[in-house]
């Protein structure tokens, strides 16, 4: 069985959302699979996992969340090359440039990609709830 993990950060609820919908699609692919906020992860985990989800919303002048997520996910870079990982996020402005920065800097780490990123506009409609949960099923 598969193990995955998916950690996010969320200050609205949306990521979040997002984050659980992530969990169902691994989870209805047979994967065993472990829910972290970006708090809670630290780069020594990342063994212990085949595959791993990283969410986290646009903020600011579109970046990662600086103050948890960044320092968090900055500190797991060095262990992601070969690792199967995916990432998704909310937005609620821009264009998405956090995201392609942030799929851009992954492929530069030689990480595998599972599947393409995914990014909903605020709360997750059906559509992207469906989205996040193609992602999780992708990790599996």
């Amino acid at each position: 069985m598969k193990k995955v993990a998916v950690v996010y950060w969320s200050g609205t609820g949306n990521t979040e959302a997002m984050a659980m919908s992530v969990v169902q699609g691994a989870k209805d692919k047979g994967a065993e699979v472990s829910l972290f906020t970006s708090a809670d992860f630290t780069a020594d985990m990342i063994g212990d996992f085949d595959a791993i989800a990283f969410g986290c919303p646009s903020m600011g002048d579109e970046v990662l969340e600086e103050s948890e997520f960044d320092p968090m996910f900055e500190s797991c870079k060095k262990k992601l090359g070969g690792k199967k990982i995916a990432l998704f996020g909310s937005y609620g402005w821009g264009d998405g440039e956090w995201m392609r920065n942030w799929v851009e800097e992954c492929e530069s780490l030689g990480v595998d990609m599972a599947c393409d990123s995914v990014i909903c506009n605020e709360m997750p409609d059906d559509a992207g709830k469906a989205e996040c949960e193609a992602l999780g099923a992708a990790l599996v």
